[in-house]
C-alpha cells in the first residue's frame, strides 16, 4: 500500500490516503509522518485538537484572518462530510468549496491551507474528529461564514442541521469586508 496524495479542485487541498495494514486483529496507520507529509508538501503543525458531535452537528465555516491556520483533518470514529471553501481575494477559485466523506472506514485525511474556511457535519450517530493545526488558535482573529450562504451553494447531506448561535449568526461570503479576508498570495 502507497502513501498516496489525491489533488482536489482547490489548489492546494488536498486528499490524503495513508497506507492502511489490517488484519483479523484491527488495523494499523500512521496518522502523521513529519518527513512523508513534509515530502508531500505539507508544513509543520503546531497544535492538535479533537471534538466530538453527534449527527446533524455543523460544525462552520471557520477561518481566522490574521493567523492563517493550515489542517490535516481526519475521523477517529464515525463519518463527516468535510468542506473546505477558498476565501482568499484574488484566488481564481475564490468562493469555491471542495467536499469529502472523511471517516474511520475510510482512513483519509484532508489538508486544507491557510486562506480556505473550513466546516464539517456529522453524517453518522456521532463522529470524533482530530485535527492538526499549523498555527494557533487567536479566537481575536475567528471568524464565521454562513454555512448555507447560497452563493457558495454548498451541497450539505444535512437539510436542518445543528449548528453554534456563532454559525447560526455568521455572514454570508459577499458581506465580510474584503481586508478582513486572506488574501490570494
Amino acid at each position: 500500500m502507497a502513501f498516496t496524495v489525491v489533488p482536489t479542485a482547490l489548489d492546494g487541498v488536498v486528499i490524503i490516503e495513508p497506507p492502511v495494514f489490517a488484519d483479523a486483529r484491527g488495523f494499523f496507520l500512521e496518522s502523521w509522518h513529519q518527513a512523508r507529509y513534509a515530502e508531500a508538501g505539507l508544513p509543520p503543525f503546531v497544535q492538535d485538537n479533537v471534538s466530538q458531535s453527534s449527527r446533524d452537528t455543523l460544525r462552520g465555516l471557520h477561518a481566522q484572518e490574521p493567523f492563517g491556520q493550515g489542517k490535516l483533518v481526519q475521523v477517529l470514529d464515525g463519518e463527516v462530510f468535510d468542506v473546505a471553501v477558498d476565501i482568499r481575494v484574488g484566488s481564481p477559485t475564490f468562493g469555491r468549496w471542495a467536499g469529502e466523506f472523511l471517516s474511520a472506514a475510510n482512513h483519509r485525511q484532508i489538508y486544507i491551507p491557510p486562506g480556505f474556511a473550513h466546516g464539517f457535519c456529522v453524517t453518522s450517530e456521532r463522529a470524533i474528529f482530530a485535527y492538526k493545526c499549523t498555527e494557533f488558535y487567536h479566537p481575536e482573529t475567528e471568524f464565521s461564514i454562513a454555512w448555507n450562504d447560497p452563493d457558495l451553494n454548498i451541497a450539505w447531506p444535512v437539510d436542518a442541521p445543528i449548528v453554534s448561535q456563532k454559525d447560526a449568526r455568521a455572514a454570508r461570503l459577499k458581506d465580510i469586508a474584503r481586508d478582513r479576508l486572506p488574501s490570494f498570495r
